[in-house]
């Protein structure tokens, strides 16, 4: 009752709320020459200014009747190819992507007045890769990952806990845990990457790497 009662107190300004950017500019010269090279110096750049989790990107997929869904993700892979994040194959997530072969991701470091959005089609990574990235996991991650019936509607938090303690006996003797057949890595290969430079009276840089049938070009867009 207490917190309801805090809570009813707090009115916000929808309207007037507004942040001032001031943080930077960015160049058509500073870009690095590849659209993966320039995503890699700004998610170190994140990472070297303390940001959480620098490599969160909100992953924006759509079913086969276009109606739109996103969610927070972690990067796990950046290089040529695409950028690499992993989860269950079960997921609304998947079973989009799985219909559509398309999806969107923005890295939004709010702190830094940055953000860079990379879209394109999507690919299954290989079993190897996959493998790879499970070995680098905590055990605890492992184990969720085997226990949770991820988007499905369960009938309580029990449920899960349940999940979790029957996971962690059918592995207790087991020396290394195995990937469980519903979960893998996604890539998605981008056909644009735009990077977003937050300017004063909202006049910010926008600069993109467009795949075009002569490679790739750089464009600046108005903001």
């Amino acid at each position: 009752m207490a917190d309801a009662d805090i809570t009813s107190n707090i009115t916000l300004d929808l309207p007037t709320m507004r942040a001032h950017y001031e943080g930077g500019t960015l160049d058509e010269s500073e870009l690095a020459g590849t659209w993966h090279e320039q995503l890699q110096y700004w998610l170190d750049q994140a990472a070297q200014q303390g940001v959480v989790e620098p490599n969160a990107m909100v992953l924006a997929t759509a079913d086969p009747q276009g109606r739109p869904s996103s969610r927070t993700v972690l990067a796990k892979g950046l290089d040529a190819r695409g950028v690499v994040f992993f989860t269950n194959y079960t997921s609304t997530k998947s079973h989009e992507l799985a219909a559509t072969r398309y999806a969107s991701a923005t890295f939004p470091w709010y702190s830094l007045q940055r953000q860079a959005h990379v879209r394109g089609t999507v690919e299954k990574v290989d079993v190897a890769e996959t493998a790879a990235y499970w070995a680098s996991r905590p055990r605890e991650s492992q184990l969720g990952a085997w226990a949770s019936p991820q988007s499905v509607v369960v009938h309580s938090r029990n449920t899960l806990d349940s999940s979790l303690a029957n996971i962690q006996r059918q592995f207790a003797d087991a020396e290394e845990v195995p990937v469980p057949p519903h979960w893998g890595g996604w890539r998605i290969r981008p056909e644009v990457v735009e990077f977003w430079q937050g300017r004063r009276n909202r006049m910010h840089d926008r600069l993109r790497y467009k795949l075009t049938r002569d490679g790739w070009k750089v464009e600046r867009l108005g903001p």
